[in-house]
This record gives C-alpha cells, structure tokens and sequence, in this order.
C-alpha cells in the first residue's frame, strides 16, 4: 500500500523559509517522479513542482527561483525548500507521486 506523509508546514512571516518533507513507503521510491501541489483556500490544488526518478526538476512560474525540490532516495524522501515566502503561498501543501498517489497535506500559513 503507497503512503505518502507530509511534515514540515507551519506558520511564517513573508520573507522567510520553510523545507517540506515528503517520506513515501509502498513503492520502490527510486524509480518514481514526485510533485509537490497545494490548494490555497477556496481555489482548485495547483502544481507546484515535479523531481523526476532521474533528478530533473520542474517549477510551476509562480515559484521558480524562490522553491527548491529535491529528493533523498536513501531516505525515500522528497523535500521543498520555499524561500521568499508570499502571503500568496499560504496553501495545504500535498506530495504526490504516479498522480494517483497523494498525501494527507501540511499546511503552510503564511502572514503578512
């Protein structure tokens, strides 16, 4: 059975850092994209970033330059540093993998 479990969220200023984790088990971790997507109150869930098995990382525009994805296959975890936090960035925070596969969500509040 696939889980996925977020941590990691909270609240913080505008300006500041946050890292999310994303640990997984049920899967052979290695050989699998991830994403991280967050649905910010009372809009649809949105992309947020993609690691593919190989590394390759992809960024939604609203987050380029300021989010980082990575991954620790050892730990078969996936992680996102933000940076530069937005208020705009406040959202549940959910990992996903094989786009079937989601987790319980974190949330991440940010304030002005």
């Amino acid at each position: 059975q696939v889980q996925l479990v977020e941590s990691g969220g909270g609240l913080v200023q505008a300006g500041g850092s946050l890292r999310l984790s994303c640990s997984a088990s049920g899967i052979v971790f290695s050989l699998n994209a991830m994403g991280w997507y967050r649905q910010a109150p009372g809009k649809e869930r949105e992309w947020v970033a993609t690691i593919t098995s190989g590394g390759s990382t992809r960024y939604a525009d609203s987050v380029k330059g300021r989010f980082a994805i990575s991954r620790d296959n050892a730990k078969k975890t996936v992680y996102l540093q933000m940076g530069s936090l937005k208020p705009e960035d406040t959202a549940v925070y959910y990992c996903n993998t094989r786009s079937v596969y989601w987790g319980q969500g974190t949330q991440v509040t940010v304030s002005s």
